[in-house]
């Protein structure tokens, strides 16, 4: 939408999924070993993170404590800009599917808007800086 290059500063991707039959760290890490092959062409660096544990180590990275999620999708209501709240996934290994709770408006827009779901300013504030550094064109909605 604005001719700059297809990855052009994206930071890294996100692959979420969600298991509760195992949170252990070590059933995490075989996933991340098994998909990071399958991913070793992409141009920038993927994160691979088992929404069933965030509740294990959420408060130690970003200051306070978060309940369990009970699927992939209530990971995309946390978010810390409602902007970012969007996924894809294969459907039926023939469809992508497109996950945005709050629409895809505010993307398609360039607007970066603040997700009040958890007291996210700080990693709001951060991301919305870096996309206006970088997208002279974004609108930033602040805290």
């Amino acid at each position: 939408m604005t001719g700059r290059p297809r990855w052009y500063c994206v930071k890294d991707i996100d692959v979420i999924y969600f298991d509760d039959s195992d949170l252990s760290y070590e059933a995490e890490d075989r996933v991340i070993r098994a998909v990071l092959p399958v991913a070793r062409d992409l141009p920038i660096p993927i994160q691979i993170r088992n929404q069933a544990r965030v509740h294990l180590w959420f408060e130690e990275r970003f200051g306070f404590s978060v309940e369990p999620l009970t699927c992939s999708r209530d990971a995309l209501l946390r978010y810390s800009t409602k902007t970012h709240s969007v996924a894809v996934r294969l459907a039926d290994d023939v469809q992508l599917h497109i996950e945005a709770p709050f629409g895809l408006n505010d993307m398609f827009s360039f607007r970066v808007v603040p997700n009040y779901a958890l007291d996210n300013r700080h990693t709001h504030e951060e991301k919305a800086a870096r996309a206006k550094t970088l997208w002279p064109e974004v609108t930033i909605h602040h805290w």
